[in-house]
């Protein structure tokens, strides 16, 4: 029986390398390269897979030499995200109307002009010179 591109089978390991490690399916021997292992990093791929375990596979390519890519995480189905629920800062928020800029401005003005005094007493109360710390 001749593989079929995309086709999802199970195999056997029969042999682990550190580049990846190769599955007999159907009689015939594919590499699931290590990137093709996992979704996530896989440094040392004896810690994912051993000999003898079944796993399935997808096949992803067939050259003309007979040579046999296979693909464990393209046979896996995909995991939901678990990224947080996307949420709206916004929604409680009392809906001020809109001031114009002449409005904000006037507003600024006023408390920048209270902050002014309120640093000059504060100032004339101390002698009018800034104290160092000893």
């Amino acid at each position: 029986m001749a593989l079929k591109l995309g086709s999802i089978l199970e195999g056997t390991i029969v042999n682990i390398t550190k580049f990846g490690a190769f599955v007999e399916v159907d009689g015939k021997t594919g590499l699931v390269h290590i990137s093709e292992v996992s979704d996530t990093y896989v440094k040392d791929i004896k810690e994912h897979l051993k000999e003898q375990d079944k796993v399935k596979v997808k096949v992803i390519s067939v050259d003309d030499g007979g040579r046999i890519s296979l693909s464990i995480k393209q046979a896996t189905p995909k995991r939901k995200s678990v990224k947080p629920e996307e949420v709206d800062w916004n929604k409680n928020k009392e809906k001020k109307p809109k001031e114009n800029f002449e409005d904000v401005l006037t507003k600024f003005l006023k408390e920048s002009e209270e902050r002014a005094q309120d640093l000059k007493k504060h100032q004339n109360a101390k002698g009018g010179k800034y104290s160092k710390k000893s």
